[in-house]
């Protein structure tokens, strides 16, 4: 009757070891299966804008309505001229923001006014080769020759907006470079760690940036023609003995 305990208590012993040691071996193989390795991939490449869009802001005053109106067509149309000789198709052009103001009716003036009424607008051009609005914009001071006070800018800082519409266009091989950037990376890390890359455990795309060509304190990425688009990809692999 004393062996029987005693056999009992082996049992039980020999239990606890063999489940120990598949709960260690199980634990050591999900560890050896969860080993990853997180690495990133880079893709960027130079683009030129497609879109140019130059708000040109113009006044007139005068302390006649009728007169006020005449001296901002006489504007509108010296900067239409302008446009045309520069080779910009003024049928694209939009008046934009018109205003008509009567000094005389702010009541918080505290003198009276030179002229009464003032005129303002916006004539927006809209151009497919930035490159007519940048030479065009390098010689708007012919207008202030012709007695055309004009402001150029709108958005930002002044002068004109460069866009770059295409992205989509550059997204599929871009993200395919990024890709092979990361898994190129990943397999220098496993082969410097003496392990193999397994398959891909999770992979996250990146925000697609464009980013000034020539970065600068204060210079808007907007206000250049030449940009460069960016992306980032993360991917995790797993490593393989």
């Amino acid at each position: 009757m004393r062996e029987g305990p005693t056999f009992a208590i082996a049992l039980v012993a020999a239990g606890v070891a063999a489940a120990g040691w598949f709960i260690g071996n199980g634990f050591v193989r999900g560890r050896t299966a969860g080993r990853y390795v997180s690495v990133k991939g880079v893709a960027q490449r130079d683009v030129v804008a497609d879109i140019a869009l130059w708000p040109i802001r113009f006044t007139a005053s005068d302390n006649v309505l009728s007169e006020a109106q005449k001296k901002f067509d006489a504007s509108k149309g010296a900067i239409l001229a302008f446009l045309k000789k520069s080779g910009i198709d003024t049928a694209k052009t939009e008046l934009q923001s018109f205003e008509v103001v009567d000094a005389m009716a702010d009541r918080y003036r505290s003198q009276t006014p030179t002229s009464r009424f003032i005129i303002s607008g916006t004539l927006m051009v809209r151009v497919d080769d930035p490159n007519l609005v940048q030479v065009a914009s390098q010689n708007v001071g012919e207008l202030a020759q012709n007695g055309v006070a004009v402001t150029s800018g709108q958005y930002g800082g002044g002068g004109p907006t460069y866009l770059f519409t295409k992205l989509n266009d550059s997204k599929p091989e871009m993200i395919a470079e990024a890709t092979a950037s990361a898994r190129e990376a990943a397999e220098q890390f496993a082969k410097d760690s003496g392990s193999h890359l397994g398959p891909i455990r999770q992979a996250s795309q990146g925000v697609f940036q464009i980013l000034p060509r020539d970065p600068a304190p204060g210079v808007a990425e907007e206000s250049q023609s030449n940009k460069t688009v960016r992306v980032v990809t993360t991917v995790e692999y797993y490593l393989e003995n």
